[in-house]
């Protein structure tokens, strides 16, 4: 009960001091109470059992009453501090307790944001965290007072639910970020570098889904809901002479059939000016749309290159520090995985050694001429590989002419083409890769030449295909020639044999699957580039699965069993190829580009294969491949495959606006049919639904004589921009090149300073007198009184004395002074020479002028 009570009084000690005197004298009372039971029983007897348990109970029932008295005052002693802190708060606190208490929840508060630079162990920071968090939320109320102090814990409070709410809210944006947790696990496998391929896949798909909705939303449903359905005219039937193999799936599979009079394919809309009830106009719809394509992915691709170039860190200087660059930045901060993260280690460590080896080898050219010819001699190799692929296509276009002629072609001859592409597409890139292994290129600077090296493979082979198919459209447009007369006949003879000689009666309408039909050069195109997607979406997939899948199967369980480690070397497991993979993607969707035009379902189609792609290669590299030996961060690699896509989105939309703006279109199928070139729909639209003020501003704006100038203005701000960056660049590099001199010029003078202060100070000591005792006053005030001309004869104008008798003067370029007050009173002894400093005195002779003077200073 006693130790009960002292620590009730010790809890209590923050209170007035009336509290306290109470407490000491129930203590004191308590005390005197227990020395004289304990008197009493000493008195008594030795009790018996029955007493003894009597006595047992009183001393059960007393403790608990004195218990219950206990809580009792407990509960009035809280309920008086409580109504005395919500009364004043200075009573409980004062104000030096109330800046303490400030002061160290200020200093929890900084020591909760500065913990992730703290150098502690996760668990110390954990406990740490912990109780500053709870010290915060304790005492972080009691800085308010009365009323204040509820406002100020309620807004405590909100704050601290709205940063909880933020950050959760930031969670379910990342969480809603489409395969995000995925991309991140293969960035802790792979590095960053082959993340960023899954990155640029993922905004590829983000762009063809904003692509497919405005073709599928503004050209595809409007044409099937509004137009005419499948069967009412010729453009939308299958010829009669098609239909007994329309639906087989060799010729569903070559586009054919059925796949072809469908909306797919350009040929299959209609010419109507307004279509439906909403009097839709589908073809000023579908040339606007297959525009804004193109607008879109300009705007889209030049605004990530922007962004990416504004947030992308460089790497720094690679001409200065270059050690200093490599020990602090190379590392991949995002590698999770153990195996990638000893490659990432050795590939510092070899990049350390080649740096080494690289600055000890700087002065020598010894082998810098086998270099060069190595890279000279894998270019030729690579342009032969490059010719030699061009021609392959354009022989292979060419001869497919000549099977699409023939009644009988086999599966091969209909798909040659595509089986060509698709295999230079998937043998090429790795014959550039064993050459490049000649030039001996960093691993970032040899992936930007296989880039793009791959990247001239395949816009070699799209614009020949693409010059190879332009042939074909010529032939066409002259084969449309012969079906249009032969088209217009037939037309006119049924007339007349339906009519007969009743001119006023109605003729019996042709069945459309007996009406003669033209080319449809669009379609054609259009068919061309849906087989390419198709054909190189399988051997993507195929080249996946059986390249990297079951190459990976076969090393993992014949390894065992197998005369050398197949792991360690030949075939060993596949490395992710990001070259061919980007590339891969840039190609497929500059097809896409340029086929969107003549098929407005190619785009879902890349979709689709988009969606697969982006599930399928990550369950095989995370299956199948394995780090690269040399894992290397993607060093502005985003903006560098934004620049190829930019490029291809340019090269894609030529051959695009050649056709719109030179070949005319078929006179029989697709939406601009009946009309000279595709652009009139806009003259007709502009000429028959605007105001004539609108038309004539219109055919201002589209005079030469004003587009030339307004081109000739863009180019020369183009170039007066390109100037001023030019310029802000070399400003940059001059003020780069000034820190560092000044830098240098500091850090030089810090050195000599170093170096110069101790050599004075010797000096200092050895010519400087020592002036401890004055052997005469009157000398030393007549040394006081003396003029500065006397005592210091080489003293300059303006600049303070010398002190104490130094012979240096303070300052830059310090001068030897002799002692102003020094006088030889006697010549030095013949014979005796004063031996240098350092040197030992030779014995025999004495030690000064006079004895006890040391060295020979000498006297005043």
């Amino acid at each position: 009960d006693d130790d009960s009570n002292e620590e009730d009084g010790g809890g209590q000690q923050n209170g007035a001091s009336r509290r306290k005197n109470y407490q000491r004298k129930n203590r004191d009372r308590k005390k005197a109470g227990e020395e004289g039971s304990k008197q009493r029983d000493r008195g008594k007897k030795a009790p018996t059992k029955d007493q003894k348990e009597s006595e047992n109970k009183e001393k059960k029932t007393t403790r608990k009453g004195k218990e219950g008295e206990n809580k009792q005052e407990k509960g009035r002693k809280n309920s008086i501090s409580s109504t005395s802190s919500h009364s004043s708060d200075e009573e409980s606190l004062s104000e030096e307790e109330l800046a303490m208490l400030m002061e160290q929840v200020e200093q929890k508060k900084k020591l909760i944001s500065t913990m992730r630079n703290k150098p502690w162990r996760m668990v110390k920071k954990l406990s740490v965290l912990r109780e500053a968090q709870a010290f915060v939320e304790k005492f972080e109320g009691a800085l308010g007072k009365g009323k204040g102090k509820k406002l100020y814990a309620y807004k405590m409070m909100m704050a601290k639910k709205w940063v909880k709410f933020k950050r959760d809210f930031e969670n379910f944006k990342t969480q809603c970020i489409p395969w995000e947790m995925k991309i991140k696990e293969v960035e802790s496998h792979f590095g960053s570098s082959v993340a960023s391929y899954f990155i640029f896949l993922r905004w590829m798909y983000g762009v063809n889904l904003v692509l497919f909705g405005l073709i599928f939303g503004l050209v595809i449903i409007p044409e099937i809901l509004m137009g005419m359905p499948y069967g009412s005219m010729p453009r939308k039937t299958v010829p009669r002479a098609e239909q007994a193999t329309a639906m087989d799936f060799s010729v569903l599979w070559d586009f054919e059939g059925y796949i072809k009079y469908s909306a797919l394919f350009y040929g299959y809309y209609n010419n109507q000016r307004t279509i439906g009830w909403l009097k839709y106009r589908l073809p000023m719809a579908y040339f606007m749309v297959g525009i804004s394509v193109f607008g879109y992915s300009l705007m889209v691709v030049i605004r990530s290159m922007a962004r990416n170039a504004n947030e992308s860190t460089a790497d720094g200087d690679d001409d200065n520090f270059v050690f200093s660059w490599k020990m602090f930045t190379s590392w991949d901060y995002l590698i999770g995985n153990a195996e990638t993260a000893d490659n990432k280690f050795a590939s510092i460590t070899t990049s350390f050694k080649e740096s080494i080896v690289d600055e000890q080898e700087s002065n020598k050219d010894e082998n810098i001429h086998l270099r060069r010819f190595l890279r000279v001699l894998a270019n030729v190799l690579i342009i032969c590989c490059l010719c030699g692929s061009g021609y392959l296509i354009y022989f292979v276009v060419k001869r497919s002419q000549t099977f699409s002629k023939m009644q009988n072609a086999g599966w091969y001859e209909r798909n040659e083409v595509e089986i060509v592409m698709s295999l230079l597409g998937m043998f090429c890139p790795p014959l550039f890769e064993t050459i490049a292994a000649l030039e001996n290129y960093h691993p970032r600077i040899g992936l930007k030449w296989q880039l793009g090296r791959i990247f001239a493979l395949f816009l070699g082979n799209l614009y020949t295909f693409l010059l190879a198919l332009m042939d074909d459209v010529n032939e066409k447009l002259a084969e449309e020639d012969v079906v249009k007369n032969i088209t217009y006949w037939t037309l006119l003879g049924h007339h007349n044999l339906s009519v007969g000689n009743d001119s006023s009666a109605t003729p019996p309408p042709l069945d459309p699957a007996d009406v003669p039909r033209g080319p449809c050069w669009e379609t054609t195109v259009g068919i061309e580039f849906v087989r390419l997607t198709v054909s190189d979406i399988l051997v993507t997939f195929i080249t996946i699965l059986v390249g990297d899948f079951i190459r990976a199967c076969f090393v993992r369980f014949v390894n065992y069993c197998w005369c050398w480690d197949l792991e360690a070397g030949f075939p060993s497991y596949a490395e992710f190829d990001i070259s061919g993979n980007v590339l891969g993607l840039v190609f497929n969707q500059g097809m896409i580009w340029m086929g969107s035009f003549y098929a407005p379902g190619l785009v879902g189609i890349n979709v689709l294969r988009l969606l697969t792609s982006m599930y399928f290669q990550c369950w095989a590299v995370m299956s199948s491949n394995v780090p690269h030996a040399r894992v290397f961060k993607a060093s502005k690699s985003n903006n560098f495959y934004m620049g190829l896509l930019l490029l291809i989105l340019f090269l894609s939309l030529l051959p695009v606006a050649y056709t719109i703006m030179s070949l005319p279109p078929s006179f029989d199928c697709g939406p601009f049919s009946g009309k000279k070139r595709m652009y009139d729909v806009i003259q007709e639209t502009i000429e028959l639904d605007f105001p004539v003020f609108v038309a004539k501003i219109f055919s201002y704006v589209a005079n030469p004589g004003l587009i030339i100038p307004a081109i000739l203005l863009m180019v020369l701000a183009i170039y007066y921009l390109n100037s001023v960056s030019e310029a802000y660049q070399r400003a940059n590099a001059e003020l780069k090149k000034k820190m560092q001199m000044q830098r240098e010029e500091e850090k030089n003078k810090r050195n000599n300073k170093a170096s110069t202060n101790p050599m004075l100070q010797d000096l200092e000591d050895l010519l400087t007198p020592s002036t401890k005792t004055e052997s005469n006053p009157k000398q030393a005030e007549d040394k006081k009184t003396e003029s500065p001309e006397r005592t210091s004869p080489v003293r300059k104008p303006g600049k303070g004395g010398v002190l104490n008798g130094s012979p240096m003067t303070s300052g830059r370029g310090a001068a030897f002074i002799p002692p102003s007050h020094v006088f030889v009173t006697q010549p030095l002894a013949l014979g005796v020479r004063a031996p240098y400093p350092g040197q030992p005195r030779p014995r025999g002779h004495p030690m000064g002028l006079i004895p006890g003077r040391g060295r020979g200073q000498p006297r005043y």
